[in-house]
């Protein structure tokens, strides 16, 4: 009897075990996506800026250029270390993705409220 209820409870923990690590796996999962479709988003908004900005100053300098390298610099490290980051530190690169994007978004509107007193 004893016997039967140590094998219950490894059978229990193993299963307990077992549950809880494909969740933290599904969390990582969806924060590595979440992370690469942030990534995506702020890379299309870099190309977007770049357009607009030789549209009005034409072709030459290129101010989104840094931007665009730290981009692919978070990109490399995500190859490198995606499988083994923490959670936290995926969700910490995704919200400096986030966090450029929004600061991009804000740039453009300006630059667009610019053109549109100039007109």
């Amino acid at each position: 009897m004893t016997a039967t209820v140590i094998l219950l409870f490894v059978a229990l923990g193993a299963a307990l075990t077992a549950v809880l690590l494909r969740r933290q796996g599904t969390r990582r999962q969806r924060a590595v996506r979440e992370l690469l479709d942030s990534a995506d988003s702020l890379e299309a908004r870099l190309r977007t800026a770049r357009s607009e900005i030789e549209a009005i100053a034409g072709p030459g300098e290129d101010p989104v250029r840094e931007a665009m390298q730290e981009m692919l610099r978070q990109r490399l490290w995500l190859k490198q270390h995606g499988a083994s980051a923490s959670l936290e530190d995926l969700r910490r690169v995704r919200s400096s993705f986030d966090a450029a994007r929004a600061r991009l978004d804000q740039q453009l509107d300006r630059l667009e409220r610019a053109r549109a007193s100039s007109a």
